[in-house]
């Protein structure tokens, strides 16, 4: 378990981290054993030297200026590689880092703490460990910030890790309102009846064929109760994917476990929100159902009704996100009426293929809002990037028995198609942004030998958030 705090100064006879831009080095000379090290600071890259004490002292390289957005990697991976050889404490020499810096580099050290292994019968066991920030300046704030960023973003990565059999709609209520009590906010999970009564039925359509039933989970951080609710987010919650009888191939689809990354990012954000005593009044509204395979399944073909009144043609039941997250959608505008509305979701396989693993697909009608998170991705390397709502696609969507079909059935477009069928459904919001994280949130990883949680999200809401004005 890593506790963080600050230092004035660091103690060159124990182990300590020198973080260094490439052609700096010789400003750390005073700390070193030997004279010009063969070390480059290429990014990401380190190397240990052996103090007089027989101390570590690790030059962390954080390669250019042009690296610095994306620094909290370093400081990850350096974590993650080493912890198990740090005894009880390790060092990090802050005094030369930009206060952005500093903070990145917490949450790097937190998110190196991170192991995937939670179900294995064996855990090694870790022994506490102090990060001390060594600085003259006033840094506790920026490092108790980031050291709370990156313990999070640990969170909600277990969740999107969590297998199926463990992780079920039910868990996830169960998981938010512990959160809400242990950090103070507020959470209210509507369980089967109640989904019936308030006429969530296209999630109750998806959540059919399981055995676990659907959940819809409310979160409420307003430190301004009085006044109106200035960001609501939405997230699908998909806790397993079959694709319904419309079914999958089995090839990867034991990943179908993280389809509910955008749910994760949501309850984190508001979490941390709480945690951070944010002056911002945010809702989150969780739609989680697992979409199986059973005689009850919702079937291609069939007509199904909605939160919002609207009808929906079934055209493939693997597209089942846009379906949930639609009754969402209707139920956070009609209830709250958020003055932003940001939704997140592991929506399409067209958005990778689009955009690959570097970026999130962006859409919204708001420029202002559009400029505005694609400059906190550019800050937090949480890259996004905009794609188009043009009205040519909405004819894609026409159905002839109901309002609205869910997909088109087109090999084409299918991110913007399905954000145009989520725009069905925001009653014409004007600064409402879709948030396609399907190719960012899971993935290859050098932190796992398999696929796994990336914690996408949550630092470019959080980012996001605190530009708001």
């Amino acid at each position: 378990m890593m506790t963080f705090t600050t230092i004035s100064k660091i103690d060159t006879s124990k182990d300590f981290i020198l973080p260094c831009y490439q052609g700096y080095l010789k400003r750390f000379q005073k700390y070193l054993p030997v004279e010009k090290p063969d070390f480059d600071a290429e990014f990401a890259t380190y190397q240990l030297i052996y103090g007089q004490k027989g101390n570590r002292i690790y030059l962390l390289g954080l390669g250019t200026t042009k690296d610095a957005n994306k620094i909290v990697r370093a400081f990850q991976k350096l974590a993650f590689d080493n912890k198990k050889f740090w005894k009880t404490a390790i060092q990090v020499n802050a005094e030369t880092l930009s206060s952005e810096e500093i903070m990145k580099a917490a949450i790097g050290m937190a998110m190196g703490e991170y192991q995937i292994g939670q179900f294995k019968s064996k855990k090694s066991k870790e022994s506490p460990l102090k990060i001390e920030f060594a600085s003259t300046k006033s840094i506790k704030q920026l490092v108790e910030e980031g050291s709370l960023i990156g313990q999070t973003i640990n969170r909600i990565k277990a969740l999107v890790d969590a297998p199926a059999n463990h992780k079920t709609p039910e868990f996830l209520g169960a998981w938010a309102l512990n959160s809400a009590k242990q950090v103070d906010y507020e959470c209210t999970v509507l369980h089967k009846k109640e989904l019936i009564e308030q006429k969530f039925d296209a999630v109750l359509s998806v959540g059919k064929g399981s055995i676990h039933s659907p959940v819809v989970i409310t979160t409420k951080y307003l430190p301004r109760p009085k006044e109106a609710i200035d960001v609501g987010l939405v997230g699908k919650g998909i806790t397993f994917d079959t694709g319904g009888l419309s079914i999958k191939p089995s090839q990867n689809l034991h990943y179908m476990k993280s389809d509910m990354g955008g749910a994760a990012v949501v309850l984190g954000v508001v979490e941390l929100a709480a945690k951070l005593k944010l002056n911002c009044n945010i809702v989150g509204v969780v739609a989680s159902a697992e979409n199986a395979v059973d005689a009850s399944s919702y079937r291609p073909g069939d007509v199904i009704n909605s939160h919002s009144g609207k009808t929906i043609e079934i055209i493939d039941t693997d597209a089942e996100g846009r379906l949930v997250m639609a009754d969402a959608l209707s139920y956070i505008i009609k209830t709250f009426k958020p003055k932003q509305l940001i939704d997140l979701a592991t929506l399409t396989g067209s958005v990778v293929r689009t955009l690959g693993n570097s970026a999130a697909g962006m859409f919204t009608e708001s420029a202002e809002m559009a400029d505005a998170m694609y400059t906190s991705g550019e800050l937090t390397h949480e890259r996004v990037w905009r794609l188009p709502l043009y009205e040519d696609f909405e004819e894609d969507l026409h159905s002839d028995v109901a309002d609205i079909r869910n997909f088109s059935g087109k090999p084409v477009a299918g991110a913007i198609n399905a954000a145009k069928f989520l725009q069905a459904f925001t009653e014409d919001h004007p600064n409402w942004m879709h948030l396609d994280i399907a190719g960012v949130a899971f993935g290859d990883s050098s932190f796992s030998k398999m696929k796994s949680a990336s914690g996408f999200g949550v630092q470019l809401i959080l980012n996001y958030l605190k530009g708001l004005k």
